[in-house]
Order: C-alpha cells, then sequence, then structure tokens
C-alpha cells in the first residue's frame, strides 16, 4: 500500500468498518473486462478466517462467471465526507474503506443456504433472529466468499 499512514493493520478495526458498510461490490473476473456488481452482504469470522456471503437470483451472468473462475474481488466504503479547501487541489475526503480477494462458492445445500442468508440478516438486523422455509431456500442463490487477503484504509480528520 503506497500511503502507509493511512492503512489499517488492525484486524478488529478492519471488522468494525465492515460492520458499518451497507453495500459492498463484488468483482467477478469477466473474460475481458472485470464485472462489478454492488451487492447486500453479511459477514462470518472465526478467529481470523472471514467469510463473506451474499444472495442473488438463482440465474444470471454472476453466477455463469463464477461457474467459469471462482476467484473475486471485493471492496466495501463508508464514512465519507467531502473536505473542502481554499482551491481545487486543496480539497480531500474522509472515508473508511476494505478491499481484499478469495475464493467464491455456489452454496448447493440448504444448511449453508440457509447460514449465508442468517449472516446477511445478522448484517443489517442483528437484534433479530430468522429462519428460511425450504421453498424460500429453493428460490435463492446464496454466495460464499472465502477470503484470503483483506486490507483496509481510512483518512478521518481529527475535529478541532
Amino acid at each position: 500500500m503506497r500511503r502507509t499512514d493511512r492503512e489499517i493493520k488492525d484486524w478488529q478495526e478492519i471488522l468494525e468498518i465492515l460492520k458499518k458498510c451497507d453495500v459492498m461490490r463484488l468483482g467477478i473476473n469477466n473474460l475481458e473486462y472485470p464485472y462489478i456488481v454492488p451487492m447486500n452482504f453479511g459477514i462470518e469470522v472465526d478467529g481470523n478466517d472471514l467469510k463473506l456471503w451474499f444472495h442473488c437470483a438463482p440465474e444470471g451472468l454472476k453466477l455463469d462467471l463464477i461457474k467459469n473462475n471462482f476467484k473475486a474481488g471485493f471492496e466495501a466504503d463508508c464514512s465519507h465526507k467531502i473536505i473542502p479547501g481554499e482551491k481545487a487541489c486543496n480539497y480531500s475526503m474522509e472515508y473508511e474503506s476494505v478491499i481484499g480477494f478469495g475464493n467464491i462458492y455456489i452454496c448447493e445445500d440448504n444448511i449453508n443456504k440457509s447460514r449465508g442468508l442468517k449472516a446477511i440478516m445478522r448484517h443489517y438486523e442483528p437484534e433479530k433472529e430468522f429462519s428460511f422455509s425450504e421453498t424460500e431456500l429453493a428460490a435463492v442463490c446464496v454466495l460464499r466468499l472465502d477470503i484470503l487477503k483483506i486490507t483496509g484504509k481510512k483518512r478521518i480528520f481529527k475535529q478541532t
């Protein structure tokens, strides 16, 4: 990372940023150009092992691309605030962001589908418990991204 002064190395701080984000951009390999799609997501942590969960329709370009290449990247950001300056080149922005990559899998069984959907719902509604019927599970595709590398970066100005 070029700006090591903005790098986040603390695992817990990276997780806290992910918890603040509402949307994650998932990058999947296409034959000619990267395919990037904004998605709702869930987080599952076991020590230093991180899994990200997504849901989508049971057919479409995302799934076709994943079937051809299971390597994927992601990016999430939050805490945006424009910091004005006297001149255009003096403007800046506050932000917190996380990027990384890993291997993405299409979950075929209802146990993992349910596990993933619960992780997604926990991200948005942490106080509620959800369950899913066989019919609901059959109607959705659930994706699991096993993270191999993750980095965080932030720029937050001190309040005066």
